[in-house]
């Protein structure tokens, strides 16, 4: 995909703060918004990952970087981290809340703690960056990016506590816009369909170990740099719903409308599952 890096300069000089930074679709809009000249925060649990990071984008980018080592489960942590970009850089424009792990396993076989883990992570990580940025991002009229999923509007089986955390960040970012209608901040939720990155490979396990089995099939598989350049040209036009997968409209048709049908025909497929044999 040919990508205009240079005719652009919305996000030239801003502030971009990426959750989940260092690898997948979080590294690769990183990398194009700092291709669009804007300075990055980025927060990762790997530390030699961030670092990394912030040299390669200062050495191929030309970018201003800071990389900090934060668990965005930890309220705290993340009170810290946004404390200390906003001294570094003086305000943040742009919050992705990218942060995100799933798991692989039936509900029954699922601990509770797994889903206490991913909800941590997936709602509460993105709850609690939001809350942090938001006085800034209200000051600059910014922008609250949240990566949710196909998974938002169409169920996935053996991913219970994913699908429940995605649906959650849907009430409260659907909510959080209507409240803040008229201060000038966009809220766009972003819905990517299979994407080659690394969250299939660490998917957790019932027991909440990381799971030894290659990733299901899911079919066409975007890349995260295809990805990010959609991302970015959502954030350029402040997009509200940006509907990535490129089974988006059958499955948010036939979910809703054909609930039975889409268990039968596209949920399977979607799984990673062959459909069930007619009966």
């Amino acid at each position: 995909m040919y990508r205009k890096v240079f005719n652009n300069k919305v996000f030239d000089r801003k502030v971009v703060l990426v959750s989940g930074g260092c690898a997948g679709i979080g590294r690769a809009l990183s990398v194009r918004m700092a291709q669009a000249g804007a300075r990055l925060v980025l927060l990762d649990l790997d530390q030699a990952a961030l670092d990394s990071m912030v040299q390669h984008l200062d050495a191929h980018h030309n970018a201003e970087a800071l990389g900090l080592r934060c668990d965005v489960a930890d309220a705290e942590a993340v009170q810290r981290a946004v404390t200390l970009a906003i001294e570094r850089f003086g305000g943040i424009d742009v919050l992705v809340n990218n942060a995100g792990i799933t798991h692989r396993s039936t509900f029954v076989e699922t601990d509770l703690a797994v889903f206490q883990r991913i909800m941590a992570v997936n709602f509460f990580g993105a709850l609690h960056c939001t809350q942090a940025a938001l006085p800034s991002l209200v000051a600059r009229q910014g922008q609250i990016i949240v990566l949710s999923s196909l998974s938002g509007f169409a169920p996935l089986l053996y991913r219970s506590a994913y699908n429940a955390s995605k649906h959650a960040l849907h009430g409260l970012f659907e909510t959080l816009r209507y409240e803040i209608r008229g201060s000038g901040v966009n809220v766009m939720l972003v819905c990517p369909g299979f994407t080659a990155t690394d969250l299939r490979k660490n998917a957790l396990v019932g027991d909440g170990s990381v799971t030894r089995q290659p990733p299901l099939a899911m079919g066409k598989v975007a890349s995260p740099q295809d990805v990010a350049e959609a991302i970015y040209q959502g954030a350029l036009r402040r997009r509200r719903l940006l509907v990535l997968s490129n089974v988006d409209w059958r499955a948010r048709l036939l979910a809703r409308f054909f609930p039975r049908l889409f268990e039968r025909v596209l949920l399977p497929r979607l799984s990673g599952l062959k459909p069930a044999a007619p009966r």
